[in-house]
């Protein structure tokens, strides 16, 4: 089995998180697939996002702010 780091971003409301998870490669049928951890770290991340607590979401990766952009 091979893991390889990918970065997974979660978009919810105005905001995205930029989240490293570790991509698990084997000879099944069914990968690359998440970890249950990695799994419940994007769900964390979406949950709290969701709530507004900003701070908790930030302690697995980056938060950016989503705002339109206005051109002529």
């Amino acid at each position: 089995m091979k893991q390889r780091k990918k970065i997974k971003y979660v978009h919810e409301g105005h905001y995205v998180a930029e989240v490293e998870v570790e991509l698990l490669d084997d000879d099944t049928g069914w990968s690359p697939y998440l970890s249950l951890e990695d799994a419940c770290k994007l769900d964390n991340v979406r949950e709290a996002i969701h709530q507004g607590d900003l701070a908790s979401a930030a302690q697995y990766g980056r938060i950016y702010e989503l705002r339109p952009v206005a051109y002529q």
